[in-house]
């Protein structure tokens, strides 16, 4: 530290040199000057602004308020430089020295613009230049700075009209890297493009995907504004809100402003992360309007650009944890130890040579205690500076100096550079632009947009006992690849800041999809659950993928594919051995049938029962039986192409014959003389039968032509369905007739059976899947087979085998007999003359009639019940 002494002695000096030179509050004597063989300029903010002039009547030079600390430093920075080049040996060794005019800004683009004017004028035309300035003094070769982008677009526009080389230390805005407008501005600091493409990658790596962001009104702000929107789309990261502040403080609508985008914070609470391009003292009144909103600024992430990532003066009286978490984005640093040694030493007379108008106004600046109002002792102006010295800043003033210190040694070393005029400012850019130079040991040249890029540094704040920490480079960033490299022992600060949760919806997970609704960001959406033989199998998808059907399957919601398992109602399956079982035992059944009709098919149950048709129902009964075993076992197509062709054909001629048998007892009852003489010609039952089953014959071939069609399954189905509803219906008239060879009820009965048994499969089909499918249709055939047994045949069965007194002639008589009786009607039968030709004449005899029957003359028809017997 420097004693008090030598503080006092510095005041005395500066006041000496003062008199002797230009007035501090004269514009055209430069702030800071020295005198060399190649004069550079600068250009810093010393004072925050100027003094609002409401009554303006003709131009005047407004006064410079509010003494800015930062800028200060960066002046000195400069200067401390521009020493340290003249002793290194790139200039020394030429016998050359570089000096330095610097000027305020006063953060002000008017007032820069004065500046800059000064920096183009003809040395020889300035008669108010400093002590150390005379009318031959060499005119400015490059110019160092400004600050803000704003005011270095603006100085940049005058400084082209001669080519006189600008190079910024922090100017980011993306404009300044086009050469056809800016041909002469260089900087040491890359552009904002690299910087927002930082941030967007930051964003998404943490999977911060809804943020709101706050800038300064100006070309800075809203270049940086444009270039963070259109990375962030094209990342999916949406901007939930857009605020933007007056540039200047002064502004009439800066207060409401502020209030608007405090406001906008309080309500939009689900964005946990504002990026923000805004000035330090803006940030500073925002989140005093937060806290006094009482808005919870603790559970925030502040992503900092480099306009306000190491000012800490922005918390005011708050602390860290009153505003949440910040994160900044800060240029390259280098090695503050040679600056720091500069400003301790600044007491020393030897430091100020030359006219240094800031040195003596931060010395003057009022510092006193509470109680006595004079001078503290216990205050330090070099602490101050200490603490307003930020290596980042320091590093590209320096790169500046060092870049134009070389390139003037460049042309030095070719010509005379101490006779004034052999050098222009525009030889010096030249060599700007094709030099390389080095600092602290390392290699540097510009690029073809007059960049210097080196990435950022990612800086996480700490708060330590109320001491907040702004420096604690927490990962580095590479614009080369766009990516980030944490540096060791602070990764941990950046990954923690990933618990935080800023997105406009949750994530959909797999086996889901986002619907975004219409006009709506495209964050915001709903999560919907994949359909079936659907699957998404990543978060946040924006539609699912079909499974290959044919080998996959999914269910809904799901997250992948599942290859098809082989399912089949197999041979081993319990299930399918009882079906089995009953169809070999039906096939058994009707075969013992069959020869049990065979053996007794001279006898009038046989004849009543249909006689040769009865055969021919029990044969397509075998098929029937035998297609239900087709739905059993591996499934192919020609396993599916006979099974349901084999139960269609053979149940449809089944039902044709039994349909054959109920139009012959519509006949039998059709007492029309006429009507009866047609029907009698139109029974033909071998060609009915033929029709009927040629017509399934059709539908099956245009089944197997569209295989697996519903419709064509459907068609033989209900064809079956009709030829039964018509036995149904001819059947039902005749279910008087008598009972022990009726077969009238019997056909009722069986089909009566079998259309309930398919009614009540369709929706038992329709409703099923898997592999219990075919078992459906196999016990509604096994059913339908059973029916027609039980029905047509057992009955006959048990009479033939048991009740042989009834299959005679005589007892078929005696039945016929005894329904005609009960109807009240003799029937004409052929009795027996009294010359009986027959040697075995039956004998009908009851309480009212007594009949002599000739056997031999009796017809038995193919069914009972017809009215006489004779031929």
């Amino acid at each position: 530290m420097a004693p008090m002494g030598d503080v006092l002695h510095l005041l005395v000096i500066l006041s000496l040199l003062e008199k002797g030179n230009a007035k501090v509050g004269d514009f055209k004597a430069a702030g800071a000057t020295a005198p060399g063989d190649i004069i550079i300029g600068g250009l810093f903010p010393i004072h925050e602004g100027v003094e609002e002039s409401p009554n303006i009547s003709a131009p005047h030079e407004p006064q410079c308020a509010r003494f800015n600390m930062d800028g200060f430093t960066q002046a000195l920075a400069m200067i401390h430089a521009v020493e340290s080049a003249n002793r290194s040996p790139v200039l020394t060794t030429l016998g050359i020295s570089l000096g330095y005019r610097i000027h305020d800004s006063c953060s002000d683009v008017t007032t820069a613009l004065r500046a800059s004017a000064d920096f183009t004028q003809d040395p020889t035309m300035d008669c108010g230049g400093g002590a150390n300035t005379s009318n031959s003094s060499p005119p400015i070769m490059a110019v160092i700075g400004a600050s803000s982008s704003e005011i270095s677009i603006s100085v940049a526009r005058q400084l082209n009209l001669k080519l006189i080389p600008q190079i910024s230390y922090a100017s980011t805005a993306i404009i300044l890297s086009d050469k056809n407008r800016f041909p002469a501005f260089l900087r040491t600091v890359p552009s904002d493009v690299y910087q927002t493409q930082a941030m967007v990658q930051l964003l998404s790596d943490s999977k911060w995907t809804w943020v709101g962001v706050v800038t300064t009104d100006g070309d800075y702000g809203r270049s940086a504004l444009d270039s963070f929107v259109s990375q962030a789309t094209a990342s999916g990261i949406c901007v939930a809100f857009k605020e933007i502040l007056p540039n200047s403080l002064t502004s009439p609508d800066s207060e409401s402003a502020i209030s608007q985008a405090a406001t906008t914070l309080q309500l939009n609470h689900n964005v946990k992360v504002v990026v923000s391009f805004a000035k330090p003292t803006q940030m500073m009144y925002l989140y005093q309007k937060l806290r006094s909103l009482g808005s919870g600024l603790g559970e925030r992430v502040w992503v900092a650009s480099d306009s306000w990532s190491s000012s800490k003066e922005v918390l005011g009286e708050m602390d860290l944890p009153d505003i949440g978490n910040v994160v900044g984005f800060s240029f390259k640093r280098g090695n503050l130890a040679p600056f720091h040694r500069y400003l301790m030493n600044l007491s020393d007379i030897n430091d100020v040579i030359g006219n240094n108008s800031f040195l003596k106004e931060f010395y003057s600046l009022p510092n006193r205690s509470e109680n006595s109002g004079v001078l503290s002792s216990s205050t330090v102006p070099a602490e101050i500076l200490l603490n307003n010295s930020y290596a980042n800043v320091v590093f590209n003033v320096e790169m500046a100096v060092s870049a134009i210190a070389h390139a003037v040694a460049d042309i030095c070393s070719k010509k005379d550079c101490k006779t004034p005029g052999t050098v222009q400012p525009w030889e010096v850019l030249g060599a700007l632009k094709d030099s390389c130079f080095e600092l602290e040991g390392k290699s540097y040249t510009f690029d073809q947009k007059g960049d210097i890029n080196l990435g950022y540094d990612v800086t996480v704040w700490r708060s330590v006992r109320g001491v907040i920490n702004v420096h604690d480079v927490a990962a580095e960033y590479h614009p080369n690849n766009n990516s980030f490299s944490y540096t060791s022992g602070n990764t941990k600060n950046l990954t923690d800041l990933r618990d935080v949760v800023s997105v406009c919806s949750p994530s959909c997970e797999p086996g889901k999809f986002k619907k975004i609704a219409q006009g709506q960001h495209t964050c915001c959406y709903e999560c919907i659950n994949c359909t079936e033989n659907h699957y998404s199998n990543n978060t946040d998808m924006d539609q699912c993928l079909s499974c290959e059907t044919k080998r996959e399957w999914s269910l809904e919601g799901s997250s992948g594919c599942t290859h098809k398992t082989l399912e089949f109602f197999s041979w081993q399956d319990g299930f399918a051995v009882a079906l089995l079982t009953l169809a070999a035992l039906g096939i058994i059944l009707v075969l013992l049938v069959g020869a049990l009709f065979l053996h007794h098919h001279q006898t009038p149950v046989v004849r009543a029962a249909g006689g040769p048709f009865s055969q021919i129902i029990l044969l397509s009964l075998v098929g029937s039986f035998v297609s239900a075993v087709f739905f059993v076992g591996h499934p192919s197509s020609l396993q599916c192409k006979v099974r349901q062709v084999l139960f269609g054909l053979s149940f449809t001629l089944c039902v044709s014959c039994i349909l054959v048998k109920s139009l012959k007892i519509l006949l039998a009852f059709q007492l029309n003389p006429d009507r009866k003489n047609v029907l009698r010609r139109l029974y033909q039952p071998y060609a009915i039968i033929c029709l009927c089953v040629a017509l399934q014959v059709i539908t099956c071939t245009l089944w197997l032509c569209d295989e697996g069609s519903q419709v064509a399954f459907g068609v033989m189905l209900c064809y079956i369905a009709v030829l039964a509803l018509v036995c149904f219906a001819c059947a039902f008239k005749g279910r008087k007739l008598p009972q022990k060879y009726n077969e009238a009820r019997f056909i009722t009965f069986s089909m009566l059976l079998y259309l309930m048994s398919w009614l009540i499969f369709v929706p038992v089909y329709v409703t099923t899947s898997g592999k219990y499918l075919p078992a459906v249709e196999m016990v509604v055939i096994l059913i339908s087979n059973y029916g027609i047994l039980s029905c047509h045949f057992f009955p006959k069965c048990y009479v033939i085998l048991f009740k042989k007194e009834h299959n005679t002639k005589s007892a078929f008589m005696k039945n016929v007999f005894e329904y005609s009786r009960k109807e009240g009607e003799l029937l004409a039968f052929p009795q027996c003359p009294n010359t009986c030709a027959c040697s075995n004449c039956t004998t009908l005899s009851s309480s009212l009639h007594s009949l002599k029957l000739c056997p031999s003359k009796l017809k038995y028809p193919g069914i009972y019940g017809s009215r006489t017997f004779h031929e």
